[in-house]
């Protein structure tokens, strides 16, 4: 299947020159997108140095994919989005097209794939191909092709670094010129990707969003590693909250800790009952439900349908998780590189890269809700790269930026987020951006406010933009 879009190829720009003021560059030349995907938005090409060393005329270059939704009427001015991640491409937004248009009424939407994903230069580009076996996603043979390849060519592998990455977005945000306001919104990776691009130098926009802010770099207490730690206490703070709720509470007659305990045991008794668990792990499927809030509603009533051997609350959940992917919706360029997602990860954001099969048996052991993320850590089989010196390190300057939130965010957690403001705050004492951050709680909103709390999103960045002071919230179901 052909690439369903036209470009012309821009322009490839020094890294030198981007790291100057202003970031001045060429505007990306849009022209009508083919794939009547979003029946309206426009699609470039933007040429951008392989990696920092690659600088000058002749050097190799990458692809970057932007996809513009321009703004109904007259455009106030543009936002670039910034999907998460690593490995996601910008299609994680399509879907969410309304509540963007009405948070950003009147703006030009910018959505770019990062390198790696969806129709930007990909890891390993005949694999990845769209009319590759396993499309753009990796399938059967294909895996096993795409590792040698890169272990046979690290130095390829390491042009996809968080830096280099960071050096796109500079670039991209260089090609908005004019007088009318830009602003960058992150979501997950993405803040860290915004944090990134930020520490190599000043961005002309008005301001940044960061929507589920990743904590410190250098916290043990919340890199990748120790995700199933992070799950298990969002996921204490849910049944406790059935505790202290009478009617909840009346329902269960029992404290919930003690009837999932008791689940738990029921499960290793009884094999045939286990079966009927995804992934035939209780801990795992509880711990992906707590990333959707009408999922996490019926965690209770599915304990307790357990407890009696039965499967109707489960078929249920089942349904409201399905539901919730769905409502992503299913691009051409959706999948997830996790070529990409393994490199950045490791380099970036595990703090144990010694950590083993059996560390990770042992700590879940004593866990009630998991991750599969410290597993999928182990034994990447892949080249990473050397944390560079912009590592752990903050920008010391910052435009205003708006931090959304949510207090029983499984993946970003709460309290990490709040470490995070504080210390982009300090960083930027006595410098341009001292006391321009805000965070914006987002009571009881797991993940992704965008998505799972988008009323409080669109209320905040109205705000926002409008330079009003932005309001706490909370999620309704």
């Amino acid at each position: 299947m052909p690439v369903p879009y036209r470009w012309t190829l821009l322009y490839t720009l020094p890294f030198a020159l981007l790291a100057s003021a202003g970031l001045h560059a060429a505007p990306l030349d849009y022209t009508a997108c083919t794939d009547n995907i979003l029946p309206g938005s426009l699609c470039a090409m933007h040429a951008v140095p392989a990696s920092d060393e690659a600088q000058g005329q002749g050097k190799e270059t990458l692809q970057l994919f932007v996809r513009k939704i321009p703004a109904k009427g007259i455009s106030k001015g543009s936002v670039w989005l910034v999907a998460g991640g690593p490995g996601e491409s910008g299609a994680s937004f399509y879907s969410l097209l309304p509540t963007l248009r009405r948070s950003f009424a009147g703006f030009d939407l910018l959505i770019p794939d990062h390198r790696g994903t969806g129709y930007s230069s990909r890891l390993c580009p005949a694999e990845e191909a769209a009319d590759s076996p396993g499309g753009m996603a990796l399938a059967g043979a294909e895996w096993a092709s795409c590792f040698k390849d890169l272990n046979t060519a690290p130095a390829r592998a390491r042009q996809f670094s968080i830096s280099n990455a960071a050096q796109d977005l500079r670039s991209l945000v260089g090609t908005t010129q004019g007088n009318r306001p830009v602003y960058v919104y992150g979501v997950s990776y993405g803040t860290q990707l915004v944090l990134r691009s930020l520490q190599l130098g000043a961005l002309p926009v008005r301001g940044v969003i960061l929507d589920s802010l990743v904590p410190p770099q250098n916290d043990p207490r919340w890199d990748l590693s120790q995700r199933s730690q992070v799950v298990n206490e969002v996921g204490l703070q849910v049944l406790a909250q059935c505790d202290a709720d009478a009617a909840c509470h009346a329902m269960l007659g029992e404290p919930a800790q003690t009837l999932y305990r008791r689940v738990l045991d029921k499960l290793r008794q009884e094999p045939a009952l286990l079966a009927t668990i995804p992934g035939k792990n209780l801990k795992h499927f509880i711990g992906g439900m707590l990333d959707v809030p009408a999922a996490r509603a019926r965690i209770p009533a599915l304990l307790q349908d357990l407890d009696h051997g039965g499967g109707t609350e489960l078929a249920a959940v089942r349904g409201l998780l399905n539901q919730a992917a769905s409502s992503l919706g299913s691009y051409p360029q959706s999948s997830i590189s996790i070529p990409l997602v393994s490199m950045i990860s490791n380099a970036e954001n595990n703090l144990r890269p010694g950590l083993t099969r059996a560390d990770v048996d042992g700590e879940e052991a004593t866990l009630l809700m998991t991750s599969p993320l410290p597993r999928i850590l182990l034994g990447g089989g892949l080249p990473t790269y050397f944390q560079d010196r912009y590592f752990s390190q903050l920008p010391a300057s910052l435009p205003p930026v708006l931090v959304l939130q949510g207090t029983l965010d499984p993946k970003t957690p709460y309290a990490g987020a709040q470490a995070q403001v504080a210390a982009l705050r300090q960083a930027g004492a006595g410098q341009a951006g001292a006391g321009k951050v805000t965070l914006a709680t987002i009571g009881q909103a797991p993940h992704f406010i965008l998505w799972a709390a988008p009323a409080c999103f669109e209320q905040s960045v109205q705000r926002f933009i409008a330079g009003k002071p932005v309001q706490d919230c909370a999620l309704t179901l």
